[in-house]
């Protein structure tokens, strides 16, 4: 009998193999991805812009932000055995990254002057949403510090984070409930100092 493989049972390429991991959810991806850096690039490429939003607007230092967003990855890479695929792995991720803000915090108090809101943006929207992503991101950050802590907290997550309102209820240790009460108020507060700086100019 012939032993020898047959040529239709060829291993995938590289290419194939590749675009058959960019098709798997992230936590299918992060219970393969320890020691395999291949793996974990693609869950860091999916997410790094979101963890550095995050990070920008709750720090306020693009170096910082830039330090804290690798010694996020750095760290859920380390831990990534760890995650058991119970709950949204970007959940997991955040979790880690709000850690490190309050190691961040420990050490110096937080400033975010606006100039800083500008990296950001998404480089490749349409020039309209460009601005208008702008504006209201430049502004939005600029008042996030002025809110009470917890507030702040949830709404960085909720707009820079792109959580669900289940997802930062699981990251914060909090109800969903209590979670939507708190984005609520805090966009209340951001809405009213609006009102204050238009009766202002």
């Amino acid at each position: 009998m012939n032993h020898e493989r047959s040529p239709n049972r060829q291993s995938p390429t590289p290419e194939a193999a590749g675009a058959a991991l960019a098709e798997q959810t992230d936590e299918e991806l992060a219970q393969i991805a320890y020691g395999n850096p291949d793996v974990f690039a693609i869950l860091y490429r999916r997410h790094v812009t979101n963890v550095y939003r995050y990070l920008l607007v709750r720090v306020g230092k693009v170096q910082d932000a830039e330090d804290l967003t690798t010694q996020t990855f750095e760290a859920a890479l380390h831990y990534i055995a760890s995650y058991k695929g119970i709950g949204k792995f970007r959940s997991w991720l955040l979790g880690i990254a709000r850690r490190k803000v309050a190691d961040h915090f420990r050490q110096q108090r937080a400033t975010l002057p606006l100039e800083y809101a500008k990296h950001v943006l998404n480089p490749d929207a349409p020039l309209e949403e460009y601005i208008d992503q702008q504006l209201r991101l430049e502004l939005v950050a600029g008042m996030l510090q002025t809110l009470t802590p917890e507030r702040a907290e949830a709404l960085a997550l909720r707009l820079f984070g792109r959580l669900t309102l289940a997802e930062i209820a699981d990251v914060m240790s909090k109800s969903e409930a209590a979670v939507k009460m708190l984005v609520h108020r805090a966009m209340a507060d951001l809405q009213q100092k609006l009102v204050e700086i238009q009766k202002e100019q």
